[in-house]
Formats: C-alpha cells, structure tokens, sequence
C-alpha cells in the first residue's frame, strides 16, 4: 500500500516537473501510412532536427519545439525513398495544425496557427506570381539565345531586371506595412539580402521594439552592422 502510495506521489511529482513544449505541430497527411516526419530549423546557419515521428498506419500526428520567439520551421517528409518532400510554416507557441495529402504534399498544404503563418501567406499570394513572371523570362530568354535573336534576348534582360527591381520593392513595402510582424525582418533576410543596404536600413529602422527583439529582428541587426563594417574596411 505504502509502495503503491510512493509510486503516485512519484508520478505526479514527475508531471508537474515535466515541461511543456511551447510549440505543438499536430499533422494530418491524407493517404500516408508509412513514413518519417521531421521538424526541423536553422540555427546558426544549419538546418537540425528538433524533433521527428515515425508514422505506420496512424495519418495524425504530433511533434514539439521550444520556441523563444515567433520563427520559420520546416515539416520534412521521408518516404523511405529518395524523394523528400518539405513544408515550410511560420509558427509561434501554442499549436499549429498542418492537414495535406501524401500525393501534393507540399503544395495542398493547409496551416492554421500563428498570425505570422497569415501574414507570410499573404506576401507568398503576390510574391509567387512574380517569381513564376521571372521563371517564364528566364524560359524565353533561352529560347532566344538558342534562336540568335539577340533583339528579344535584350528585352527580355531588361524586362526580367524591371521584374526583380518590382519584387525588392514589394518585399519592402510589405515589410513596412507589416512591421509589427517577425515576417518583416524574416522577408528582409530571406527575399532581399541582398538589396541596397538603406533599404534593409528602412525597414529594420521601421521594425517595433518587440519585432526588433525577436529571433529575426536580431539576426537583421547583426547583418545590417556586418556589412557596414566590410563597407568601411
């Protein structure tokens, strides 16, 4: 009796110690019956896995971050095969919840969770069509090397420069408008590393004190101030 009273005091001992993960990614893929699902983050530069479950016959799953501020993770699926397959998702703490299809995994992928996940799917909807405007330029300036038209293959040069100047722009007044959101500095070190340095200025002088002291609000301020420093060397 006494034993069996010191086991449950044990028990709940250890449940209250027992820390809860800030972050919950609940998942459901449609049609997977075996797999290996990871999450994973950059830290200093490199993707690691911070957690993984192997799934056999179960399609809804669970998987658990730490989390100090809002930031980008990356759901990977493996097959068993050498396919694999990636979702990308703007999480916070509390839940995000993934529901996709094993067939289109990626791109049927539907997440509910932070307000930083609506604000990134907001810049992907205009920002996707930009891209695909830039891919179909690259297409038909090939086609028009491979022709020897050089007439074409010079417009098409200045119409894809005139498409990436459209997508630094956007990206920046995006950021702007969105400087209450991590996604601001994220955009700004993911999209447009490489724009003029008082563009990347403007926008992290435009970022909010909470902004400025999250993971990517940091990570834009360190980069502002080292390549600054190779400037003046």
């Amino acid at each position: 009796m006494k034993k069996n009273l010191l086991l449950v005091i044990i028990l709940i001992i250890t449940a209250c110690n027992k820390k809860e993960a800030d972050l919950t990614v609940k998942v459901n893929i449609e049609g997977l019956k075996k797999g290996t699902l990871f999450l994973k983050k950059i830290e200093d530069t490199t993707l690691v896995s911070v957690d993984s479950v192997t799934v056999n016959g179960v399609s809804q799953v669970e998987l658990y971050s730490d989390l100090d501020s809002p930031e980008v993770f990356y759901l990977y699926l493996d097959k068993n095969s050498a396919e694999k397959d990636r979702i990308t998702f703007f999480a916070d703490k509390g839940v995000t919840e993934i529901n996709t299809v094993l067939k289109n995994f990626s791109f049927e992928a539907q997440i509910k969770g932070s307000k930083q996940q609506k604000v990134l799917e907001e810049y992907r909807k205009v920002i996707s069509k930009i891209n695909n405007r830039s891919l179909d330029l690259i297409k038909d300036q090939f086609e028009a090397q491979k022709n020897g038209d050089t007439v074409i293959f010079d417009s098409l040069v200045k119409q894809k420069n005139n498409t990436l100047k459209r997508k630094y722009l956007y990206t920046v007044n995006f950021a702007l408008n969105n400087k209450d959101s991590e996604v601001a500095p994220y955009l700004a070190l993911s999209e447009i590393y490489d724009a003029r340095i008082d563009l990347l200025d403007t926008i992290n002088n435009s970022l909010t004190p909470n902004v400025k002291n999250s993971k990517y609000g940091k990570q834009l301020e360190r980069f502002i101030q080292n390549v600054r420093q190779k400037e003046n060397q």
